[in-house]
């Protein structure tokens, strides 16, 4: 082959010379024999004795083998070219072992030798006699087998010979000569093997079978790549090729059913018994089909397979057995032919290494005697060719020596059968019609695939010459109408049908040709105007067929001639004619053909078929007969449909139109068949197209054809059953579309199937589940391409991917590729495709209108395909990706593509890498920057990656400020010439932005060449060249760019490895515009002390230097001496980093000495005494200020006692305010002792830091003692391990606080503590938390309580107090009088806090919260507080205080303590007051001698006590006639309640207030409660809220309003008639001072009423009018409009809630006007009322003259950045403000700003809610908060705040000491910011609660801060 390179293209001479070493090896390894006939090709070879040879020594026989060796390869070394090829071709042959390398190399430049050549240059051969004491011939490989020494002739077991074998040999040749003349009977043209081309595959051997075969024929492939298909050009052989070297092999032929596999197996057979061909005529060739072995059901023994099924002997048993004893003797000089494995029920097996070899005489069944053949267990060495199709392979694996693959027919070949099938006719009218069916075959892709393989080709023609006399028939009627014309045509055509009747489909070639261009006529005249269109389908093409089929029956008188209709096509049409003429043969045959797909059958014995049906289908060809021969010796017929797809087509029909295929069976047989193959795959027969057919049925173009046959017996006859069908094809077509899973060829089968169906709709299923169609390892034919283009046109303007990657395709695949109209990307990927197929690509490139991106990679392209893309690719203007990467293009394929950068206007990337370029290369890309100016980035690694990437157009027009382009050119080895070509390159180039040159090895004088060009460059950003410097010297280089190069600001250096270099510019840095600052680091370089004063040399006068890095170097203690004495020389600097230098403490106080000395030396950080971290900052600023605080800071060091005193002396010096780090060290107690001693004298000490170094209790008590040391301390904060401070003053401090936590105080710590603080200062707050001081610890503290100074709190909690620890506590409110509360808790999180006032006989409160205790422990503390100081407030919450226990505990106190001034249970919490000293006195006063108590206040609120339990309180009650208040609200107490009520009301003459607001509605209770309200005349408050209030309640409260001052009924549910009665006695409440109406239900009339009432009731203090008001529309507004004006009279009012109201600008411009008359109104609530921005402006500014003003809510409105300014000038108007609602608003920025303003002026704010204000610029708000000391609650939640607020909070929190709640959920604090909360918590006792639900925290983390602090909540309530 041309491709593979002949022998001039290598001289065969010198190959040999320079692989003489490794062939004298390997020939030395070889038999004598093999020597011997290789060494009779020289012509001096004077008989080389093999019988002298053995009967020497060992050593002397191989030393005279190894001199003919060595003489033989020193002859053919200087041998003729002709010789040398012959030697090495039958070295190749004879020879073992040889490498496939050497193999390949060899065969490459000498040829393929063949069997004939290998005879020629032997011996002549000795015919085969029986002559006794002669040597036999054996043609294997040569037919001369010489002698051998008697040690081998006995390894041989010699037969009797006789005649046996060479007639049985000769009888087997008549038999094969006569089957060859039966099949050519039928053979349209002539079989020629040298003709017939196969693709060579790689054999997958057993490890126990060494390769033997010549190397693969695709040698000289750059990349060789795993391809599970075949079909390359460069891989084909002819089938002689292939066959050559197959003897004593095993050797598999594959190829497609119709292939020809069967012909060409009898044509070699045909060839043998003429002794002409590849197999020795003196070999037996035995010919066996599976077909023929699937008979075979019993065991048969090797003899009786080949005597009774293939040729049995003439002469008997004796005969059977000398043939027998010579096979086995001689089993090399047999072929097995297996033709057709596909076809064997059963399937082969593959022997593991160790086997057995089979009797022969033994019986096996036929699977094991094939097995037995193929694995060498029966006659080994024998020769065994196998046929079967591609997917069959799988099995054979591991048995196979050499696998092929038969190619089909390309166009030329299919002509030629055109032309040889319509020429033997002989007469002008069949030459006539193969000129038009050759032109209208090769215009239809589906025709032309058929036509690649011979059996389909012969039944195209059929079907061609059929469609073409019918057409011819229409045409010559239309023209003529003359019916004598008519008939002659139709005796012309019948002639012609009867000679095509006989024709069969064998026969094949293949030969190269060139392209054919298709125009459809080839030049000829046109055709008649009748032309038949071909179907667009393959199904209707079969459908065709079958009507061609059918037309050839003279029994029906040939063709139905009605008028055709205008909507079909004809060939449609005629077959719907045909088909109703065949109902009933056409419904047999389909059942035949389904239920052989069913039983994997396609013969059919005559008994399976009715002989009129039988007769039927031989006459019309659609069965062919086959002969076989049954067990018992009998030949017997047996029949097959002409091809297998037609048997599935005839299935495929009978699935459509019959209901005995069930749609389960159908679903079964649905599926896509695969083009990988795997073992677990289940074999079939057949060819999988069933499934394509059934799909091609499901079109409604085909509904007509399946209803004619549906319509006979054993159909439907039902169209709506039919097109029921189809739908379910169409259904299951659509789920495979939707499947995500599907590999390549599935999806590629998928576009056949929904191409058959031709539905649209589907194909857009298709591409919109995948817009990248993948095909991988698979060979493609123009028909793929074509369902791959019914497909994506689907897909629109949307675009679509191709991605073609190893998949082995023709050039005619390309022809068809432009029909996919929409391409947007197209991918190739394989070393398949080279430069022809890139020349192909070209002449379709500018077709594709859509394409934006092209792959061409991994390939075999050159520059001169390059140069064939390029041009077409100027043609695709809407081009934006190019990947031409892993090709061969060299440098000038890349200036091939450069070429065209301006001509892609829209061009953004193109990849070019791995192309065997130069640097060459990369700098004409470079060059091509200067006039293409879009290019905005070259990246090349080596020349692996080689990228240039471009802006767009609109970018560059775009007014946005473009990016400069970057240059990258990695790993790239420079030499000085080379650097100067680059820098000269880059000198010219347009301004970039980042220029990288890393990678490889520089020398100094490269990198000096580099910087000496480099200020000629223009790089705003960087220049990286990483790994170009290695040593010092180059460094020095570097450094001196600093002030030679003014646009370099920043040097980053790095000399070990990885060695990285980078040179920042002004645009690469963040600065302020017009700071000069400059940057060297010089980091991990190994410098020296030596090295500082060549780099400061270097350097020059750099005074702009800011930032020096010089860590991680070997500078020492010498280096930093040298380092500080050159810092005035750096006037700018502002850092210096020495870490990892090695720096001892003798460094460090040199360090410390500096501090004090450089005035702008402001910060030092030091770790690991100065080994690791060493930091120096520096104040920029000149000017000397002692108020400046500067920071030693030396961490995670281990100080000795010494180094304190060394450090602290020299820090004595510092005259600025100074604090001293020493955290994460170890101070032990002499260390703090050396550091007490020297404190005193550091007065500019402002902070010591020791934070996780205290590792004592006694040292963590000798840092408290600085309270009294040292006067200054103001704070003093320990905490083991943890963070520790001691904060101090420049003067002596009045006040200071203290916190030792989480230490182990024993009895003796706490002794000394408590010493040390009395001789302290006075003490904000004491802080002993998590000390274990039990309950002794804490009551020694208590002890000593009135002796300490304590102005705040002290905070005990978590000190393992139990419940008398409780009483111990407790009794600090009696003990100390300066203690004005107790709140104790042993729950889950223990607290423990006792707060102070500065001055006593303050109220005293006492909480108990969560601490297990019992109703007994309640009631004995409750019956203690009579001993108790007057006054006390104390309060029990427990879980269990509710309902029935509630209500006795409330009893049992009343009993036990008849000081009780109120009690109440909330919740779960119960209250209790006593009363004071002077209400004592008062109430013992009366003269009433009855024990009565003194209790005026009773609650139980919604602690869901009912009705039957509070009758138990009948008593308690009764005996408070002081009684003057009764809440029993949030209950539930029903009639029962209610009547105890009734019973109690009269005992309770004083009660004023009476609430039994409800949570249930009850209809009765208040009719039962009226009655008795009337005659508790003293009540003048009433809640009723949420109950329903009936009419005659209503009439009751009529009378009963007008004397009350207070009336809450929200939430109640009343008539309106009630409603209209209760609202007009409103009016007559003369004295009413607060109304409730929250969410009542008020018609029309009752709105008025009530306005009227407001007009009257003037006395109301308090009027909440919540969520009444729930209309809209101007209509309904001016019932807002008249409530407003109806209350302005109301000039007392103090409290007033519209929220909900809706009342927009307009309401709120009528509220503005009343609020100057409202002078004391103390709370506000106007949330929800569509509040502009512009109205809350004037309403806040209407708010001045309310200076009372308490309570502001103006949540949910539309207030923005107005109304927070006005905020800021009128808040301060309002001192009295304690809460301020603005949540859900939309304050932005600005207003954040504003409202931090106006917040600091509320100094008595207590509540502030920010939620969802509308930004999360909150800091200055936060900030503000610490002007609000008494501020308790902060809600900021939904803001989407981050850390930054958080922390503002924890400075915040501290300098809040009330603070409680804060309410941070749903923002975005990380975990840094939980982190400073937690810390801040630990000084924040007060607070309970800190909400941080939904913000970037992780559960686990959220559980972890849980844990650490229980006031964290993560959880959503």
């Amino acid at each position: 082959m041309d491709e593979e390179g002949g022998p001039d293209e290598e001289n065969v001479n010198s190959v040999l010379a320079q692989e003489y070493s490794e062939l004298l090896h390997i020939l030395s390894s070889q038999s004598p024999t093999t020597i011997m006939k290789l060494c009779q090709m020289m012509p001096s070879y004077a008989g080389w004795n093999i019988n002298q040879m053995a009967l020497s020594s060992s050593s002397t026989a191989a030393a005279a083998a190894a001199a003919h060796i060595k003489a033989m390869l020193e002859y053919f070394k200087t041998a003729n070219t002709a010789d040398c090829c012959s030697f090495l071709q039958s070295m190749c042959m004879l020879c073992e072992n040889i490498p496939m390398r050497l193999e390949s190399r060899l065969m490459s430049v000498a040829g393929y030798a063949t069997i004939d050549d290998m005879q020629s240059s032997a011996i002549e051969p000795v015919s085969l006699r029986n002559t006794d004491g002669c040597e036999i011939s054996s043609c294997s490989v040569t037919e001369k087998k010489p002698s051998l020494p008697p040690s081998e002739q006995q390894l041989i077991k010699r037969p009797r010979i006789d005649d046996h074998w060479e007639q049985y040999i000769a009888a087997v040749m008549n038999l094969l000569v006569k089957r060859w003349e039966r099949l050519r009977e039928h053979l349209v043209q002539e079989v020629q093997l040298e003709n017939v081309w196969v693709s060579l595959r790689a054999a997958n051997r057993g490890r126990d079978r060494p390769d033997q075969t010549p190397g693969s024929a695709d040698r000289g492939s750059r990349t060789p790549e795993p391809d599970g298909d075949s079909g390359s050009v460069e891989s084909r052989v002819t089938l002689e090729t292939f066959l050559q070297g197959c003897a004593g092999k095993v050797t598999v032929l594959a190829g497609q059913a119709g292939s020809g596999k069967t012909l060409l197996m009898y044509c070699l057979g045909q060839q043998w018994a003429h002794g002409l061909g590849l197999i020795p005529s003196s070999y037996l060739f035995v010919l066996l089909e599976f077909r023929q072995l699937n008979l075979l059901s019993c065991s048969l023994s090797l003899s009786e397979l080949l005597f009774r099924f293939y040729l049995p002997p003439n002469k008997g048993h004796d005969e059977k057995r000398a043939i027998l004893d010579y096979l086995l003797s001689n089993p090399e000089q047999s072929c097995w032919v297996l033709d057709g494995y596909d076809e064997f029920h059963s399937k082969v097996t593959r022997k593991e290494v160790h086997r057995e070899p089979l009797d022969p005489d033994t019986r096996l069944p036929v699977a094991d005697l094939i097995s037995g053949l193929l694995n060498r267990q029966l006659l080994p060495g024998c020769t065994v060719v196998v046929t079967c199709r591609v997917r069959d392979i799988i099995d054979l694996e591991g048995m196979s020596d050499k696998v092929g693959q038969l190619l089909g027919w390309d166009y030329h070949q299919i002509k030629e059968y055109v032309d040889n099938f319509f020429g033997v006719r002989g007469h002008l009218t069949s030459r006539a019609l193969g000129v038009q069916a050759a032109d209208l075959l090769l215009s239809s892709q589906h025709l032309l695939a058929m036509s690649s393989l011979p059996a389909l080709c012969n039944i195209c023609c059929i079907c061609l010459e059929h469609l073409l006399l019918e057409g011819e028939e229409e045409w010559t009627r239309a023209r003529s109408g003359d019916r004598s014309e008519e008939t002659g045509s139709w005796e012309r055509k019948e002639v012609i049908e009867k000679e095509v009747k006989q024709v069969q489909t064998q026969g094949a070639t293949r030969g190269r040709c060139e392209d054919i261009t298709m125009d459809g006529t080839n030049g000829r005249d046109q055709l008649p105007p009748t032309l038949p269109k071909i179907p667009c389908t393959l199904t209707q093409v079969y459908l065709t067929v079958l009507g061609a089929f059918l037309s050839h029956d003279p029994h029906k008188g040939g063709r139905n001639v009605e008028p055709k209709t205008a909507s079909l096509p004809q060939s449609t049409v005629f077959a719907l004619t045909t088909l109703g003429q065949y109902r009933s043969e056409l419904c047999e045959l389909s059942r035949l053909a389904w239920r052989g797909l069913e039983e994997s059958h396609i013969l059919f014995l005559e008994q399976d078929i009715t002989p009129e049906v039988l007769e039927f289908s031989v006459r019309t060809g659609l069965l062919s007969k086959v002969e076989l021969i049954q067990e018992d010796g009998m030949l017997i017929n047996a029949y097959c449909f002409i091809h297998l797809t037609v048997q599935e087509f005839l299935a495929a029909l009978r699935i459509m139109t019959s209901n005995d295929v069930s749609d389960t069976q159908l679903n079964k047989r649905f599926s896509l068949k695969t083009r990988w193959m795997t073992k677990s795959d289940q074999r079939t027969v057949f060819t999988d197209s069933l499934y394509l057919y059934v799909c091609g049925l499901a079109s409604p173009n085909c509904t007509p054809a399946l209803v004619q046959l549906a319509s006979t017996s054993g159909g439907t006859g039902s169209q709506s059953w039919i097109q029921k069908r189809q739908a379910l094809i169409l259904k299951l077509l659509k789920k495979l579309c939707h499947s995500n899973t599907l590999t390549g060829p599935k999806i590629l089968e998928l576009c056949h199937c929904v191409q058959e169906s031709q539905d649209h709709q589907l194909a857009k299923l298709i591409v919109g589940t995948r817009t990248n169609l993948e095909l991988r390892n698979i060979r493609l034919l123009p028909t793929d391409i074509d369902a791959l283009a019914f497909v994506a046109n689907s897909v629109g303007d949307n675009g679509i991917s191709l991605d073609f990657g190893a998949c082995s395709m023709e050039l005619e695949c390309l022809d068809v590729l432009p029909r996919c109209q929409y391409i947007r990307h197209l991918s190739f990927r394989s070393r398949k495709y080279g430069d022809k197929f890139a020349e192909k690509l070209s002449s379709i490139l500018p077709e594709f209108t859509t394409l934006r991106k092209l792959e061409f990679c991994g390939a075999s392209l050159t520059a001169i395909g390059a140069a064939s893309l390029a041009s077409a690719l100027q043609n695709c203007a809407d081009i934006t990706e190019i990947n031409l990467s892993d090709n061969n293009l060299k440098d000038e394929g890349i200036n091939h593509i450069a070429d065209i950068f301006t001509k892609l206007p829209r061009l953004v990337s193109v990849m070019l890498g791995r192309n065997n370029t130069s640097l060459e290369a990369v700098c004409f890309l470079i060059g091509k920057m200067s006039t293409c100016l879009n290019i905005q980035h070259i990246h090349a690694d080596g020349m692996k990656e080689v990228t240039v990437t471009f802006s767009q157009s609109s970018d560059m027009d775009s007014h946005k400020s473009k990016s400069e382009p970057t240059v990258s050119l990695l790993n790239q080895k420079w030499s000085k010439p080379e650097m100067q070509r680059l820098s000269k390159s880059l000198a010219y180039c347009p301004t970039l932005s980042v220029l990288d040159l890393s990678g490889g090895q520089w020398d100094v004088g490269t990198l000096k060449t580099l910087t000496q060009f480099l200020p000629k460059f223009s790089v705003t950003k960087k220049i990286i060249v990483d790994d170009c410097c290695s040593s010092v010297e180059g460094l020095v280089v570097l450094t001196a760019l600093l002030s030679d190069c003014p646009a370099v600001m920043e040097l980053h250096i790095r000399l070990q490895s990885p060695v990285q270099v980078s040179m920042l510019f002004s645009e690469g840095i963040q600065q302020p515009a017009n700071e000069i600052s400059k940057r060297l680091c010089v980091s991990r370089c190994d410098l020296l002390p030596a090295d500082l004063q060549k780099m400061w040399k270097s350097l020059g006068t750099s005074s702009d230097l800011t930032v020096l890095d010089l860590s991680s170097n070997c500078l020492g203690n010498k280096g930093l001496k040298k380092l500080l004495d050159v810092l005035p020389r750096l006037s700018n600097i502002q850092e210096i980093n020495a870490s990892n230098n090695g720096i001892s403490m003798e460094g460090v106080v040199m360090l410390a000495g500096a501090l004090c000395s450089h005035n702008n030396i402001t910060q030092i950080h030091i770790s690991d005494e100065g080994r690791t971290q060493v930091i120096l900052k520096f104040c920029p600023d000149k000017s000397y200020d002692r108020q400046q605080l500067k920071m030693f800071r030396i961490s995670n060091s281990s100080l000795q006692p010494s180094h304190i005193t060394m450090l602290c002396r020299r820090l004595v010096q510092c005259r600025s305010h100074l604090e001293l780090d020493l955290s994460h060290s170890s101070l032990g107690d002499e260390a703090i002792e050396n550091l007490l001693k020297v404190l005193p004298k550091m007065v500019s000490l402002k902070r010591l830091n020791v934070s996780h170094s205290i590792i004592s209790t006694t040292g963590a008590l000798m840092l408290v003692s600085c309270l009294t040391d040292s006067q200054r301390a103001t704070a003093v904060e320990l905490r083991p391990q943890s963070e520790s401070f001691i904060h101090f003053d420049a003067v002596k401090a009045e006040q200071a606080s203290c916190r030792l936590t989480h230490f182990r105080l024993n009895s003796d710590n706490l002794e000394r503590l408590l010493e040390i603080l009395q001789q302290g200062p006075q003490l904000s707050d004491l802080d002993l938390s998590s000390n274990q001081l039990e309950d002794e610890g804490v009551k020694r503290l208590l002890d000593s309580l009135p002796k300490l100074k304590i102005t705040r709190y002290v905070n005990l909690s978590n000190n393992k107090l139990t419940q008398q620890g409780l009483l111990d506590v407790a009794s600090a409110l009696c003990t100390c009088d300066n203690v004005s509360g107790v709140e104790v808790g042993l729950g889950d999180e223990e607290r423990c806090l006792i707060w102070f006032v500065q001055y006593g006989g303050c109220e005293k409160t006492l909480r108990f919260s969560n601490n297990l205790l019992q109703s007994e422990w309640i009631e004995h503390f409750v019956q203690l507080l009579n001993s108790s100081q007057r006054g006390c407030t104390v309060s029990f919450e427990e879980y269990w205080i509710r309902s029935v226990s509630a209500v006795s505990l409330v009893c049992r106190c009343l009993d036990l303590n008849s000081n009780i001034h109120a009690i109440r249970v909330h919740h779960t919490t119960l209250h209790l007051s006593l009363m004071k000293s002077n209400e004592l006195m008062s109430s013992g006063d009366s003269a009433d001698p009855a024990p009565l108590m003194a209790t005026k206040k009773i609650g139980l609120v919604d602690c869901a006590v009912e009705g039957y339990q509070i009758v138990t309180m009948s008593s308690s009650i009764q005996s408070c006639p002081l009684l003057t208040e009764l809440d029993l609200s949030q209950n539930s107490l029903g009639i029962v309640g209610a009547e105890f009520l009734c019973s109690v009301l009269p005992s309770l003459p004083n009660l004023t207030s009476l609430s039994i607001g409800s949570k249930e509605t009850c209809v009765n209770v208040v009719e039962e409660l009226s009655e008795a309200l009337l005659q508790s005349t003293a009540i003048q408050s009433l809640n009723l809220s949420g109950h329903v209030i009936n009419d005659p309640a209503a009439q009751n409260m009529t009378r009963m309003l007008p004397r009350l001052q207070s009336v809450n009924l929200s939430h109640c549910i009343w008539s309106a008639t009630g409603g209209l009665q209760l609202v007009q006695a409103l009016g007559h409440c003369v004295n009413l001072e607060e109304l409730c109406l929250d969410s009542v239900r008020l018609d029309e009339n009752s709105r008025m009423c009530l306005a009227q009432a407001l007009r009257n009731t003037r006395s109301i203090r308090s009027l909440k009018l919540n969520k009444i008001a729930t209309w809209t529309g101007p209509p309904e507004a001016n019932y807002v409009l008249d409530l407003l004006a109806a209350m302005e009279g109301l000039t007392r009012i103090e409290e007033i809630e519209l929220e909900g109201w809706r009342m927009a600008d307009i309401g709120a411009e009528r509220l503005t006007r009343l609020l100057p008359i409202w002078t004391e109104l103390r709370k506000i609530s106007l949330s929800k009322n569509r509040i502009s921005d512009q109205s809350g402006d004037k309403l806040l500014e209407a708010l001045r003259s309310c200076s009372h003003l308490n309570e502001l809510l103006l949540s949910s409105n539309s207030l923005g950045d107005l109304t927070a300014a006005r905020m800021a000038l009128v808040l301060p108007s309002l001192p009295h403000l304690t809460v301020l609602d603005v949540s859900d608003n939309s304050i932005g920025c600005e207003g954040s700003v504003s409202l931090s303003k106006a917040i600091m002026c509320t100094k008595k704010l207590t509540k502030i809610c920010l939620i969802s204000v509308g930004t999360s610029e909150l800091c200055t708000v936060v900030a503000s908060l610490a002007h609000c000391p008494l501020i308790q609650d902060v809600g900021l939640g939904w803001n989407n705040c981050g850390d930054k607020v958080a922390l503002e909070l924890t400075r915040v929190m501290p300098l809040c000491p009330k603070m409680t709640r804060i309410d941070l959920e749903s923002n975005s604090v990380s975990v840094v910011g939980v982190e400073a909360l937690v810390r801040a918590l630990q000084s924040c006792p007060s607070l309970q609660l800190i909400r941080l639900w939904r913000n970037k925290v992780s559960s686990h983390e959220a559980q972890r801060f849980s844990q650490r602090d229980r006031r964290l909540n993560f959880s959503p309530t």
